[in-house]
């Protein structure tokens, strides 16, 4: 699923991920499913922290500056792009329509959208990917997603300004999807739930039997442990970012994983609050598919590496929960160290999913 501009050739795509903490840029070398892929460039920039709020661009200069830091940390000399949103201002749902070809849905399709989507047709972008057909009942199943044209520009506008070539714009979960898929077996009757926890934004995506049947963009995440140990400690927003991942200084100056009460009390007031808002997303998808039920949830972003979110998690939902690991299929790859790169893993699955368009 995409918002594209024309196709170029056949090239690799940079997988660009415009977080509202940090900027990931990364680069593979395609080979096959069977032989797994080959990381090619990784480079990441930390992002100011009001540089991008509640999905909206406040701060465009420091977007762009953390965007070419990216490129230049992961020393990548590409120039095509794909990004990925989510939040508000994108739509995903899958409605029943009368049986057309698809050539016929697409002179349809903003008439069919003005049903379904809460904004002006006329300033969104849309696009649809037909899912299953049932001729005997005349009826076909579609996936629809519309985005904002001015969510879209903004991506455009950055990208262009850091001296790249956006060519395709994605949903976010979508390419958690495509990541997941690279990595691992799907079973045919598996139900799996593949939940994205960034730093403002928590990206579930549900697929059952490989296909998307449930979406949906919670607008929480990270941040919002780091506001936490802000207020318990009042310490700085970076400091707290530094607490957050790493335990606190100690007398020696060196991170201790002993954290002090106040501060894991904070953290478990927002574990609560996170995971029940994921739980409650899933519980609908239950409600609402008597005959799926979930058997599996990968966790992957920032947020999934919080010291026992995944057991807190599992915990809550009573669900089969494990970390999501988007180079897991990878080819080994010189020049990268590998403890590094399973750190960084749980971290990668948008800007890996996205680095899988290419341009042809």
């Amino acid at each position: 699923m995409k918002f594209s501009l024309p196709s170029f050739g056949n090239a690799s795509v940079i997988g660009l991920d415009i977080g509202s903490s940090s900027v990931k840029a990364v680069e593979i070398a395609h080979k096959s499913r069977d032989k797994g892929f080959e990381l090619r460039s990784l480079g990441q920039a930390q992002l100011a922290s009001e540089a991008i709020v509640q999905g909206a661009f406040l701060n465009s200069s420091a977007i762009v500056d953390a965007i070419r830091e990216s490129i230049e940390d992961g020393k990548i000399g590409a120039k095509d792009v794909a990004a990925a949103v989510s939040g508000h201002s994108v739509i995903v749902k899958r409605v029943n329509l009368p049986q057309m070809t698809r050539e016929e849905l697409e002179d349809q399709i903003q008439w069919e959208a003005e049903q379904y989507i809460p904004f002006d047709v006329n300033e969104v972008n849309l696009d649809f990917q037909i899912l299953d057909s049932h001729e005997e009942e005349g009826q076909m199943d579609v996936l629809l997603v519309a985005a904002k044209k001015d969510l879209i520009d903004d991506y455009f506008q950055v990208i262009s300004e850091a001296g790249l070539n956006p060519i395709a714009i994605d949903v976010a979960g979508f390419a958690v999807q495509n990541a997941y898929e690279m990595n691992y077996e799907q079973s045919p009757d598996a139900v799996t739930a593949l939940v994205n926890i960034g730093a403002q934004v928590v990206n579930i995506n549900v697929l059952r039997s490989g296909i998307p049947a449930f979406t949906r963009d919670i607008m929480t995440g990270g941040a919002q442990y780091t506001e936490e140990i802000q207020k318990a400690l009042s310490v700085s927003y970076e400091e707290a970012e530094r607490i957050k991942m790493g335990g606190v200084p100690g007398e020696d100056g060196q991170l201790q994983d002993v954290i002090p009460e106040e501060v894991g009390q904070a953290m478990q007031r927002v574990s609560d609050t996170v995971i029940g808002e994921i739980s409650r997303s899933l519980d609908f998808f239950a409600a609402t598919s008597a005959d799926a039920r979930i058997s599996k949830v990968l966790l992957s972003g920032g947020g999934s590496k919080i010291s026992g979110f995944a057991a807190a998690f599992r915990e809550r939902t009573g669900l089969e929960t494990e970390s999501m690991n988007p180079l897991a299929h990878m080819l080994p790859s010189k020049g990268f160290d590998a403890e590094y790169l399973e750190n960084m893993g749980p971290l990668l699955a948008v800007g890996i999913g996205l680095a899988m368009r290419r341009v042809d």
